[in-house]
């Protein structure tokens, strides 16, 4: 019998060095799923949404996609949201793990 995906997952992040690649993994795949989430919200299909960004269908499959190795430009996230009525709004968050200062003396 084949685990489930959930038991999968979680002997997988037992393993620190695929924890911790998950956890660097895991804003991008957010940020594709919420585009995909606003996309479908607003009613658009990927044709649709990139014959209104003058662009092709493969290009908003391509930002969608979780397992796609690009790295989309801030502009092009920002068109998109615009497009299906959104505006963005980023958030820093500290990590709790490790703090970076800069002593400014």
């Amino acid at each position: 019998m084949r685990p489930s995906l959930t038991d999968f997952k979680k002997k997988a992040l037992e393993n620190l060095e695929v924890k911790q690649e998950y956890e660097n993994l895991a804003p991008a795949y957010a940020l594709r799923k919420q585009l995909i989430k606003i996309r479908k919200d607003a009613g658009f299909t990927q044709e649709e949404l990139a014959e209104i960004l003058h662009t092709k269908k493969s290009n908003i499959s391509r930002l969608e996609n979780v397992n796609s190795n690009i790295s989309p430009k801030l502009s092009t996230i920002e068109e998109y949201a615009r497009a299906v009525g959104y505006q963005i709004e980023i958030n820093f968050i500290p990590q709790v793990e490790q703090h970076v200062t800069k002593n400014c003396s």
